[in-house]
């Protein structure tokens, strides 16, 4: 690239003390030459925030007064950021040397290309794809999301597989590349999901606005994940079953949208027995507790819903049911779902 585009580079923290000790010494080496790092702070109680002035002077520190969770906390924090793109990097990150330089390429050579994630490996696993992002999120007839190398909860062995850059349906918020005009035109995240599934929320209205996201096989992070919140932690799947419902309602067509819904209820309620079953009542819970705020939030949410000219970008999505491939025609691998089953 001739002219190297500036790219913010900023890691929203949250008590995360022992992650930026850990993994910020990787990111701070990156080698592209037009770059700011930025640490974003969301009220943070431990000392994460005095680590990083007193250890990297260079990095700018803009603190939000309040915990406003993963998605309010990157809208607050970016409305004071300068750059032609933003990189949103999770603390529990550990990058690899010109990790940046495909993805920023890619992004400026590919038409209509505005977002996209590099390939994300397991950071305790090293060697199978890591559950968030994996090698790049797609997303089904009923609104559930996957990956390449990632089917429900089963990750594969990374054996190059997926070593083809390509167009997806969403790219992870651990490590999103994405264009800051796109931000902006897009209104950022919906604060009001918290945390979880509010960049594929976002992925989304930038397909509807036309736009095209991708995933760059030629950069690789490793990622802990569940870093902050526990993968079994009942709040976690509150937040995934209420921010997914959420999101179905506000992209999706009024008619659609209310079908899915229907389904999904169904299939909720087959989830939470399974929670019981298997001895986890409080995630049980958490899925009741999700329908209960969706039906209360249900006109507001609705007020959401953005009409977009044209009819928007559907690259990435399945036209069938990924649950019923994964638990009856025990599809374990993103190769094994039919091209043709694909928009």
């Amino acid at each position: 690239m001739k002219n190297m585009p500036k790219v913010a580079v900023v890691i929203l923290n949250w008590n995360g003390r022992f992650f930026l000790e850990k993994f910020l010494p990787s990111v701070y080496n990156s080698t592209y030459p037009n770059i700011e790092f930025i640490l974003g702070d969301n009220a943070s109680t431990d000392d994460s925030v005095s680590y990083v002035a007193e250890n990297y002077p260079s990095i700018k520190i803009i603190c939000n007064a309040t915990n406003l969770g993963f998605a309010g906390g990157y809208n607050e924090i970016l409305k004071q950021v300068e750059a032609d793109y933003y990189v949103l990097l999770n603390s529990d990150v550990e990058v690899t040397p010109n990790w940046i330089e495909p993805v920023i390429e890619y992004l400026e050579t590919e038409p209509g290309m505005v977002a996209a994630q590099p390939k994300i490996i397991a950071m305790h696993q090293k060697g199978f794809f890591e559950h968030a992002g994996a090698a790049g999120g797609f997303i089904d007839l009923y609104g559930y999301p996957f990956c390449r190398g990632r089917m429900m909860h089963v990750v594969e062995k990374d054996n190059g597989q997926y070593n083809d850059n390509c167009e997806v349906f969403w790219a992870t918020g651990a490590a999103l590349f994405i264009h800051s005009d796109a931000w902006k035109a897009a209104d950022g995240f919906d604060a009001d999901f918290f945390a979880h599934m509010e960049e594929i929320d976002l992925c989304w209205r930038l397909k509807r606005m036309g736009h095209r996201i991708g995933y760059v096989a030629q950069s690789t992070i490793y990622h802990v994940g569940g870093g902050t919140l526990n993968t079994s932690n009942p709040q976690k799947t509150y937040l995934n079953f209420r921010n997914n419902l959420v999101m179905v309602q506000k992209n999706t067509h009024l008619a659609l949208g209310f079908w899915i819904i229907f389904v999904r209820l169904w299939l909720d309620l087959f989830a939470a027995i399974k929670f019981l079953i298997d001895g986890k009542p409080r995630d049980a819970w958490a899925i009741s507790r999700a329908h209960q705020f969706f039906f209360l939030h249900l006109f507001k949410n609705a007020a959401k819903r953005k009409g977009y000219p044209g009819k928007g970008n559907l690259t990435g999505f399945y036209k069938r049911s990924v649950i019923w491939g994964f638990y009856v025609n025990k599809i374990r691998k993103f190769a094994n779902l039919k091209v043709e089953n694909f928009k």
